[in-house]
Order: structure tokens, then C-alpha cells, then sequence
């Protein structure tokens, strides 16, 4: 499904409406484009909620923020700070926004024995939106990737214990694992009559520090010129997030920068890989999901 803007009608955060009485949670939003989508969401009068794994980090951030904000401390590696933040959450929300992430780090586990990209990327935000989705009365927006089509999802190994461990396809079935994760979400709130959609966003080449710290300094160095050259700013990767969070599309679509390659430019809906759009591959991973997790779909 894609939807072209004129080219004098590109879309820019200014066309945000109102958000005035609302509340957004946005997790990862101490940096990076978790962190602009939060200062253009409080710009357009919402409360925001900054869920972060290191609240001095995220209290340093907040002060940056023109409007309304707080930060809660959450865990995504760890299932019981997920549940935690669950637990302690009382009141509406009107979008969720599952952005954090982690790109191409060495092996590893989260504290329940999850490879760590599969588990941050999918897992924690799988068992975030099922917990609090009671409460969710507007949208769930999950920040996927361009990567994902080159991912495959290996249901004998999800966790990669007797693969050789790839970092890139290790990411690129955790991108992979949030398409399908939204397009299961969204035939599962249909069939249960909810009005809450749930939709889907990718940065393109967006000039952040996620991953920085993942290679060695001579990679690091050859990513930073091509950052300069080749990557939009966070605040141009924050826009298909802002999109997908406000505009006025269908449950299920997917949103991104809308030039050619798929890196930068004014966000619109755009293609995913045939793979990411099936539902038998969804159906499957969300009951591994619920396996691994021990949440399930609450409505």
C-alpha cells in the first residue's frame, strides 16, 4: 500500500493536529528519534511518557523537551521490568510508540535468555503492548526497518542457539519479527471489534547513536562519512513515526521516507517484503511470542 503526497503537500510534523489532553508513551526516547518524536509530540500539547532504561539518562533528556513529559524507567531486556512498568501504569493511553532498539550488538541474552536483538526489539515490545493494551485507546506504532527484507524468520531458532550468530540477520529478523507483530495486532483488534489500530514505521537511513558502539572505531568512522553524505538527521527519521502516530491511515499500513531508495525524504505509507505481509508467518510468531513470554493477546 503506498500513498503519495503531492509534492507540494509533503508532509512535515507541522501537519500534526492537536494533541492537547493526550498521553503517549514513547520508549527509547532518551535519544535519537525516540527523542525527537517526543519533543514534536509534547510541541503538539501531549503528555509524554518517556519509558528508558536509565532514568538519569532520560531525566537529562526531559530537560531538553518544551512541554510535558515524564520518564518511567523501563527494561526491555528484562520481562520482569516490563511487567513492572505495566503494573504501575493506571490510566488512558492514547498511542503507544514501540521505538527502542538495538542494532548489531556482539552476542548476547536478556536477563530471560533471549538473543538480545530478537529479544529487545520484539519480545519486550510484544509483551509491553499485550499488557497495557487495555488501556491503549488510539494507536500502537512499532518502529520497524528497512532491514527487515533481508530477514527471515528462523522459528527453529529464534534465539540463535545452534546457528553461527549473524549480527545483521540477527536484526533483520527482529525488524522482520515488528511487521509481522503489527499485522497479527491489527487482525487481532479487528476480530475482537477494538477500536485502537495498529500501525507500523521505518526511519530510513537516519544519522543517530544507535549502534555506535557496535563495531570497531575504523567501521565506526567509515558509517560516520557515510552519515554525512548519504543519512537524513533524527529529526527526519522521527517523521514517518509522527506519521504513522497521527495521520489518518489504515490499521496495518507502514510508513517511511519517501524517496526512491527508502532512506530520507517526506514521509508516506510504503511497500513491505511479501514475507512481512503473510499471515501464516505472523500467526505462527505470535504464538512463539506468547510461548516465550508468557503474554498473551488480552482482548
Amino acid at each position: 500500500m503506498t500513498m503519495q503526497l503531492p509534492a507540494s503537500s509533503e508532509w512535515t510534523a507541522d501537519r500534526m493536529p492537536s494533541l492537547a489532553g493526550t498521553v503517549i508513551i514513547v520508549t527509547g526516547a532518551n535519544s535519537g528519534i525516540g527523542l525527537e518524536a517526543t519533543r514534536a509530540f509534547a510541541a503538539h500539547g501531549a503528555h509524554v511518557v518517556m519509558a528508558v532504561r536509565d532514568e538519569s539518562k532520560g531525566r537529562a533528556a526531559a530537560a531538553t523537551v518544551a512541554g510535558s513529559t515524564e520518564v518511567r524507567m523501563l527494561d526491555l531486556a528484562d520481562l520482569a521490568s516490563v511487567h513492572a512498568f505495566a503494573a504501575g501504569w493506571s490510566g488512558g493511553i492514547h498511542i503507544l510508540v514501540n521505538n527502542a532498539g538495538i542494532l548489531v550488538p556482539p552476542f548476547g541474552h536478556t536477563k530471560d535468555g533471549f538473543e538480545l536483538q530478537f529479544g529487545i526489539n520484539h519480545l519486550g515490545h510484544f509483551a509491553l503492548t499485550n499488557l497495557l493494551l487495555p488501556q491503549v485507546t488510539g494507536r500502537v506504532v512499532t518502529v520497524a526497518s528497512n532491514a527487515h527484507r533481508t530477514g527471515r524468520i528462523e522459528f527453529d531458532d529464534l534465539n540463535w542457539s545452534t546457528r553461527r550468530y549473524r549480527r545483521g540477520s540477527a536484526y533483520a529478523q527482529s525488524k522482520l519479527a515488528n511487521l509481522l507483530f503489527t499485522l497479527e495486532l491489527q487482525r487481532r483488534l479487528g476480530a475482537s471489534g477494538s477500536k485502537v489500530i495498529a500501525t507500523a514505521a521505518h526511519p530510513g537511513w537516519a544519522s543517530t547513536n544507535l549502534g555506535s558502539t557496535s563495531y570497531g572505531a575504523l567501521i565506526n568512522a567509515l558509517v560516520g562519512v557515510a552519515n554525512r553524505f548519504l543519512a537524513q538527521d533524527a529529526v527526519g527519521g522521527a517523521a514517518p513515526t509522527l506519521f504513522a502516530a497521527t495521520e489518518p491511515v489504515p490499521g496495518g499500513s507502514y510508513a517511511g521516507p519517501g524517496n526512491r531508495r527508502g532512506t530520507a525524504g517526506p514521509p508516506r505509507l510504503v511497500r513491505r517484503t511479501s514475507e512481512a505481509s503473510d499471515p501464516v508467518v505472523a500467526t505462527r510468531l505470535w504464538a512463539a511470542s506468547e510461548d516465550l513470554t508468557g503474554v498473551g493477546y488480552p482482548l
